[in-house]
């Protein structure tokens, strides 16, 4: 059974504030919950409508299907949801390729972005203040586990990419077409907000601007949305290590 304090808590990790407060979030599903379960991530408690989960006896509580929709913050909740700790931040490794994310705001967007980098083989995102938080319930939905593995950091990304002594490469709609460009194995790609790209205080401190270049005819179309432009981007970068 879920007390009243449990509902009012586990409800409270939809906001960042107390997220951050608690040092708490929410993971459902059993997929979800499994690829947790079997990472370095600390479980708080699970609440489950099957005993399914090889987790401690101590912290797994058994609900109802009434319950968990009580505590869900899913339209169709599935078996179980599962609070577990936030992790301190890791160290950057500033010797390999390194995703930069300027202000992205859509939860969907860094979830799918957080994928694509568990897929890609790049281990540290890192992310500008702004950034939506990757431990909101929706990014964490579409991550489908990927962010057991990406380490993600939230920083001053100017004063990161000052400090950091690599090339850095920004996606613009004016820059290097990217299928012609001679690519690194290491460096920081930087991509930018949905609706206006990346921001001028970081744009100066990029060394290449580059561009996936559009085929359509009628060119109405603004942009890429900022997740297929990171998977283009990865796939191209991946694929240069392949042909050398």
């Amino acid at each position: 059974m879920v007390t009243k304090h449990q509902i009012k808590l586990i409800k409270s990790l939809t906001q960042k504030k107390y997220r951050q407060q608690l040092g708490l979030f929410a993971v459902e599903g059993i997929k979800g919950i499994e690829e947790f379960l079997n990472s370095d991530f600390k479980l708080q408690n699970l609440y489950t409508t099957q005993p399914i989960f090889d987790a401690p006896k101590q912290l797994v509580t058994d609900i109802s299907e009434a319950e968990l929709k009580k505590i869900s913050s899913l339209k169709n909740p599935n078996t179980a949801l599962a609070v577990f700790n936030i992790p301190k931040a890791k160290d950057i490794d500033r010797e390999e390729l390194i995703i930069a994310l300027d202000d992205v705001r859509d939860p969907g967007n860094l979830g799918t972005i957080i994928r694509l980098c568990d897929w890609y083989g790049v281990k540290d995102l890192v992310c500008s203040a702004n950034t939506v938080d990757c431990y909101n319930p929706k990014v964490v939905q579409a991550t489908m586990g990927s962010l057991t593995r990406v380490n993600i950091t939230y920083l001053n990304l100017e004063e990161f990419i000052s400090a950091t002594n690599t090339d850095v490469f920004g996606t613009f709609m004016n820059g290097e077409n990217i299928y012609k460009t001679e690519l690194p194995s290491t460096g920081i790609v930087v991509l930018g907000n949905e609706a206006n790209g990346i921001s001028d205080s970081i744009k100066v401190k990029v060394d290449r601007q580059l561009t996936i270049p559009q085929y359509g005819e009628s060119k109405n179309t603004e942009s890429l949305n900022v997740a297929n432009a990171t998977a283009i981007v990865l796939s191209e970068f991946r694929r240069r290590l392949i042909e050398k």
